[in-house]
């Protein structure tokens, strides 16, 4: 029988072999005849069946936490200093050697340098096209993904809504793709692959700190109102579908024609399991985690929000993102100097994030280790551009402005190769000199980990295919 014939037969009929759905799989040259009916996309058979496996064999789910270092961290005064060069150029930081010989870090990432055997840093990243308000490019390693020069940037799915489509029946009651997010704009979501792969924001589903735009602690605390149910709804009220159907459809009345009405019922059924169930409320509350550890973590916002990612990709959230912003607007890690508030300069402005951001990333993977985590979580760290070789940009004397020539980015764990650097910038931190990884390759890094096929698609409003990995990417062959 023919792959047709075989794919139109009654056996077959009710998986809608011809139909294309979600997210597909082709080669470059024509389309793969893969899976059971000749079914694409991520939810392979084959690809469910070796999951399934590994899970019986006891292997953990892969996940990924994004440190999202919103505004574009100067990579010349953290991870690629350029200690000969002159002041303007090298910035008023000191360089420390790491753990890895011949290797320097600027001097308030102390606890990184002594971490370096476990981490990998590419000093190589293009990152051209790639913007901010909002973030795209880097979030899902497409480069058309530039709202402010292409009208449909925002519509490129982002690697967590990619990984929650794949990983869609296997999150058992957790949301796949969590965000702590600062701003609608700081974080990338579903797009053309729908809305009920828009990430699951998680600001008012745990209690945390509250800060200022410029980091101060209100001593205020956010609520976790989401788990929260109104007055008179019954846990018995909630069980009848009766009952159900009534409170959705007064939520269907205000929604749209945008693809809003097709997600309901994946929000439904997330709504009830959270509510009803209690494995994400547990894994949201940190009142359930030893006292040791919160204060090994501290009482800071983001190392709080960390400490929940470890909670949740313990718990089977697939995709953690962390928008490590205190304000709205560009991000905190905008450093275009002293004189452009809110950002700061180097000194006043970066200087300050340096050892909270040290403290925050070495804790969190010497967490994930202890938790028997840390092979099957991969933790990036990365902003969406460099800075400018030169600091005393827009009038300031210290700031440095966006660059995306060239930047760095850190990764940890997930059970690949570390303890390396990875590429090079020129002396003066403009331009690649060696090795450059481009957002294509790093989506291809990140699916290749998750399991998620290269060759996968998505299709845009008018049917289009769109691959998942763009501009030929490949994965970092140095990290496995």
């Amino acid at each position: 029988m023919n792959d047709a014939a075989h794919a139109s037969s009654p056996v077959w009929s009710f998986l809608n072999a011809r139909r294309p759905e979600g997210l597909q799989v082709h080669s470059r040259r024509n389309v793969l005849k893969v899976g059971l009916a000749g079914i694409g996309g991520l939810t392979l058979p084959r690809l469910l069946q070796q999951q399934a496996q590994g899970a019986a064999a006891g292997a953990r789910p892969k996940s990924v936490i994004l440190l999202w270092m919103a505004g574009g961290p100067s990579h010349i005064d953290m991870w690629d200093p350029k200690p000969d060069r002159p002041y303007n150029n090298r910035g008023p930081f000191s360089v420390i050697s790491s753990k890895l010989p011949g290797v320097i870090v600027c001097e308030h990432l102390p606890k990184i340098a002594g971490m370096m055997d476990k981490l990998t840093v590419i000093r190589s990243v293009d990152c051209k096209g790639s913007n901010h308000e909002p973030n795209k490019v880097m979030q899902t390693g497409n480069r058309e993904a530039e709202p402010r020069s292409n009208p449909n940037g925002d519509k490129y799915a982002s690697f967590g809504s990619i990984i929650a489509k794949h990983r869609r029946d296997q999150t058992d009651a957790m949301p796949a793709y969590v965000a702590f997010q600062k701003s609608r704009t700081h974080v990338a979501y579903g797009g053309w692959l729908g809305k009920e792969y828009d990430p699951f924001l998680a600001n008012t589903a745990t209690r945390l700190p509250i800060l200022t735009d410029v980091g101060v602690d209100t001593g205020q605390m956010t609520g976790a109102d989401i788990f929260r149910m109104s007055s008179g709804v019954s846990v018995e009220r909630l069980e009848s579908r009766r009952e159900l159907a009534t409170q959705f459809d007064r939520m269907r009345t205000n929604l749209d024609q945008s693809g809003i009405m097709e997600a309901g019922d994946v929000y439904q059924q997330q709504a009830v399991e959270m509510l009803l169930g209690q494995k994400a409320q547990r894994a949201f509350d940190l009142s359930r985690e030893e006292a040791a550890v919160r204060d090994r973590y501290g009482k800071h916002l983001w190392c709080q929000q960390a400490l929940v990612a470890r909670r949740l990709v313990q718990a089977g959230s697939s995709f953690v993102t962390l928008d490590l912003s205190y304000h709205g607007a560009s991000g905190t890690w905008d450093t275009h100097g002293d004189n452009i508030p809110p950002y700061g300069g180097i000194s006043k402005g970066l200087g300050p994030l340096l050892p909270l951001f040290d403290h925050l990333l070495t804790t969190l993977v010497s967490d994930l280790e202890r938790c028997g985590l840390l092979d099957s979580t991969l933790v990036i760290a990365m902003g969406e551009f460099g800075r400018t070789p030169n600091m005393g940009t827009q009038g300031s004397t210290d700031g440095r402005d966006h660059w995306p020539e060239v930047m760095s980015m850190c990764l940890a764990g997930g059970g690949l190769r570390h303890g390396q650097v990875i590429g090079s910038s020129d002396p003066q931190g403009g331009t690649i000199a060696s090795r450059p990884v481009t957002p294509g390759d790093l989506a291809a890094t990140i699916y290749q980990y998750m399991g998620v096929p290269l060759d996968a698609t998505y299709d845009d409003d008018r049917g289009r295919p769109r691959y998942i990995v763009e501009e030929n990417g490949r994965p970092v062959s140095e990290l496995f």
